[in-house]
């Protein structure tokens, strides 16, 4: 290690000095979770971690003077409570302590210099290492949440941050914890932890879509996700646009079966799978009959999902290419001149049986025509007021079409824009069901 990479310096055994801040160790020893067992709470987000970067292996710890107490330990056997720990000169996480706040990323261990004659590189096989700290909520770092790659891995900025997110999540549930001890006033406390809740699920929920569509040459993409009313749950609905290969692009939209941390799993799983498997193959429904094997070899038919996919391409006269349904609502295309047909045909439920039934439909988009995917949160809204018979109806498929039919010289982001606050007023704000809606539009010639 050197000195210059640590704003405190080292101690006399070589290490970061702020390992042995008494502020930090206080603020360690308050969490109260040093030396206790595994906890869902932290298990779910370690192995979540896992999944979403591909890596064997995800710890969250905590660090004091001497130890570094594993929390959490994914990817490794199960060890008596006494094991779960190393001492703190033969773990990265002393890098996150002498950081003061920052995140270590290596991409290949053994060639980084920072890293490279660290004793735990060979011993415990690191080929890459990312790490982000765990803090308090007076800054102090109390240990970190990281991912350990076997070989040397190029970290991609979506997977950074989706790690960033839940090592803020690890803080804040950490922080809540001690927070509870010393407030008082249970009323107070319940509103601090759903405020605190909510915020969490929706930076996690943040965190499996893309923050921006990209650019697709001569088309025009928007979209938007619109959460339901009061919801504190991390929820299935999904959605991605990304490049595959050569002229090929690939859209999806997706809702898994479930909230919570689980169905989490499974939308990083479903959309990194689908990400991997668009490369390799241009029919939708072969990459969906993939992710149902992955599905139900990584979860075991505990889970299923709906989904539309798409791939296509531009041509001389707009848009070609190839769409599958599995259990999802159907695509609407709106042309140019305001009619609007379904397209696709029903395909099975993924993440539930080995054998699916899934077929690929063609599709052509000219100048002036969309083609938009919805969640089921648009069909199934809820009307504001009750109607006579003292029931909400929804607003349903034939409304959907027709506000889409009414699109009439909007872009993709005015259709997305338009549809979201038709749902809104139909509802009253307040939706039941999370809505993502998807539009890809060709642009009129002018």
């Amino acid at each position: 290690m050197q000195e210059g990479m640590f704003a405190e310096g080292l101690r006399d055994d070589g290490l970061p000095a702020a390992l042995s801040d008494p502020r930090r160790l206080a603020a360690v020893a308050a969490t109260g979770l040093m030396d206790t067992g595994a906890e869902d709470a932290f298990d779910d987000l370690a192995q979540l971690a896992a999944a979403v970067t591909g890596c064997g292996r995800a710890f969250i710890t905590l660090v004091d003077e001497q130890r570094s107490f594993w929390k959490s330990a994914i990817g490794v056997p199960d060890r008596p409570l006494a094991e779960r720990q190393s001492l703190v000169g033969e773990t990265f996480c002393s890098f996150l302590i002498g950081l003061a706040g920052q995140p270590f990323i290596v991409e290949d261990a053994a060639a980084d210099p920072r890293t490279r004659e660290h004793p735990s590189v060979g011993p415990t096989k690191i080929g890459a290492w990312a790490g982000y700290p765990i803090l308090s909520p007076a800054g102090e770092v109390l240990g970190g949440m990281c991912v350990i790659d076997d070989n040397s891995h190029a970290w991609q900025s979506a997977e950074l941050g989706t790690l960033a997110a839940m090592a803020r999540a690890v803080s804040n549930e950490i922080n809540l914890r001690t927070t509870l001890t010393t407030v008082q006033g249970a009323l107070a406390a319940a509103q601090d932890a759903l405020e605190i809740s909510s915020k969490l699920a929706r930076s996690l929920q943040d965190s499996l879509l893309p923050p921006a569509l990209p650019k697709v040459p001569a088309l025009e993409t928007a979209a938007s996700y619109l959460p339901a009313a009061g919801g504190s749950m991390v929820v299935g609905d999904f959605y991605d646009l990304f490049h595959a290969k050569g002229p090929w692009w690939c859209t999806v939209m997706g809702d898994v079966c479930g909230k919570g941390t689980e169905a989490a799993k499974v939308t990083a799983l479903a959309r990194y799978t689908l990400r991997a498997e668009a490369t390799q193959h241009l029919s939708p429904a072969t990459v969906l009959g993939h992710l149902n094997s992955a599905l139900l070899d990584q979860r075991k038919g505990e889970r299923f999902l709906t989904a539309v996919y798409a791939t296509f391409r531009a041509t001389p006269g707009g848009i070609a290419g190839r769409l599958c349904t599995a259990g999802h609502l159907p695509a609407l295309i709106r042309r140019a001149d305001g009619r609007v047909r379904e397209v696709g045909r029903p395909g099975s439920l993924l993440g539930v049986l080995p054998d699916v039934h899934l077929s690929d439909v063609r599709f052509r988009l000219a100048a002036g025509d969309t083609l938009l995917l919805y969640t089921d949160g648009a069909t199934e809204a809820r009307a504001r007021r009750t109607a006579a018979s003292g029931e909400r109806p929804l607003f349903g498929e034939d409304a959907l079409a027709a506000a889409l039919a009414g699109c009439r010289d909007l872009d993709a982001q005015g259709i997305v824009t338009h549809l979201g606050e038709l749902l809104a007023e139909y509802s009253g704000d307040w939706a039941s069901d999370d809505t993502a809606l998807l539009a890809l539009r060709v642009p009129p010639r002018t």
